[in-house]
């Protein structure tokens, strides 16, 4: 018997999704289209200074995750291996990277499919700010300091 590369639950041969997870088991990387950014935004919260994180506030699953980044790289992908773990098609199994720039961060796409965009821009590699909405694949994450 098969089992799930995240949860290590039992899977059936004919399971393209794991009963226990969720994990997306088979396909490929599926196209998106950028969200609008237009709608109310929720706010970022408050975090101690000097501190950084990427909180996702728009997404399939996982909403109001938060992943607090450190000063180190940090892989982005749909892969459970990744740092920052995006279960969904539109993801790249490697998306993207973090990597910390001085006192903050710069996000580079790794040649993904659908790209990273930063307030609505593609971008191949970027400095992040506060309030800064992060788009990889169907999710929306929020960089705050």
């Amino acid at each position: 018997m098969n089992r799930c590369p995240v949860c290590n639950g039992e899977l059936k041969a004919t399971d393209t999704v794991c009963p226990a997870c969720g994990f997306k088991l088979v396909g490929s990387t599926q196209e998106f289209e950028p969200i609008s950014l237009e709608t109310p935004q929720a706010q970022p919260k408050p975090a101690a200074p000097k501190e950084a994180t990427m909180r996702i506030v728009r997404g399939p699953q996982n909403m109001d995750t938060t992943y607090h980044l450190d000063h180190r790289e940090m892989t982005v992908g749909r892969s459970p291996q990744c740092d920052l773990f995006l279960n969904d098609m539109t993801v790249s199994r490697s998306h993207a990277v973090i990597l910390p720039v001085g006192q903050g961060f710069a996000i580079k796409d790794e040649g993904s499919f659908n790209g990273v965009w930063i307030n609505n821009e593609n971008v191949s590699q970027r400095t992040l700010h506060n309030g800064d909405i992060v788009q990889i694949g169907a999710f929306c994450l929020l960089y705050s300091e």
